[in-house]
């Protein structure tokens, strides 16, 4: 199947971003949100990164012009009766997830549709077991921001057509640009399976009193090589994105490598959620 038409659940920081890179592509893209308010700031936030793509000499204006035109936002789920694959991009709460799934069953047309989680941990066959064809239902994870980390992770449930697993790869890859791996469905995937162990370990540190913050950070980025140091990682990634994921695993696991410190619960339970709120452990994003 030759995917042309998509659709986009969740228009936030990562649902944007999803909708433009398909835009970017050349398909049709229909991007729902829940309410007018939700549905314009993620055209502004769309709007914004084709500006900035424009004035950096990344995209034309005519590319920009023809994306744009490409993209089509509402509030209404119906308007995804059409599409060939919907990536739901909603908030990391299972009930939520499973209730769109279940409504889409019910809305797309197409049999062969590809139904999407870009869900960061949370099982796919829970999904796939709200809607009439599981064999149809899969995750698809991208990092953020979307349209400049080149990974996605394509996990399959038990129940998933290896088949179709296959042709959402290939599709990744050769339509989209962006480098694959594949995970069973398994808590966490590949990446946030290592990731957040690691993350939760530097928070505890510094809630610890062990180290600062900075020195943390510059152990790793010195010592190891990595790019960033993991306290400033946990900004990027946020702060509320790191304790849902480390929960839902730790739920499911009792792995007490993957239980939110106590500091991270209270900076979230603060709105400390790290680049999306302005401040974190770091307060220079503003």
């Amino acid at each position: 199947m030759t995917i042309e038409r998509a659709g986009v659940i969740g228009c936030g920081l990562m649902g944007s971003g999803i909708a433009e890179i398909l835009a970017r592509k050349g398909l049709d893209v229909v991007v729902r949100d829940i309410d007018d308010a939700a549905v314009e700031a993620g055209r502004a936030r769309v709007e914004k990164s084709f500006a900035k793509g424009v004035e950096r000499g990344k995209m034309s204006a005519e590319d920009r012009d023809g994306a744009l035109a490409r993209l089509h936002f509402t509030t209404d789920l119906s308007a995804m009766a059409d599409r060939q694959l919907v990536i739901e991009a909603a908030s990391e709460n299972e009930g939520i997830k499973k209730k769109i799934f279940a409504e889409l069953d019910s809305i797309v047309t197409d049999p062969q549709a590809i139904l999407a989680s870009n869900t960061s941990s949370m099982p796919i066959v829970r999904f796939a077991q709200a809607t009439s064809r599981p064999e149809r239902v899969i995750g698809m994870h991208f990092f953020n921001p979307a349209p400049v980390q080149p990974l996605v992770e394509i996990i399959s449930s038990l129940l998933t057509d290896p088949a179709m697993a296959d042709e959402l790869d290939a599709f990744t890859t050769e339509v989209l640009g962006k480098v694959t791996i594949r995970s069973d469905d398994r808590p966490g995937f590949i990446v946030n399976a290592l990731l957040i162990p690691f993350l939760f370990s530097a928070i505890r540190m510094l809630e610890a009193g062990h180290a600062t913050k900075e020195d943390i950070d510059t152990g790793m980025i010195n010592g190891c090589a990595h790019p960033m140091g993991p306290i400033r990682l946990a900004d990027r990634v946020g702060l509320d994105t790191c304790f849902y994921v480390g929960q839902s695993i730790y739920e499911e696991t009792g792995d007490p490598a993957n239980k939110p410190p106590l500091l991270l619960s209270r900076m979230v339970d603060a709105g400390l959620l790290g680049v999306k709120s302005g401040q974190g452990f770091y307060d220079d994003y503003r």
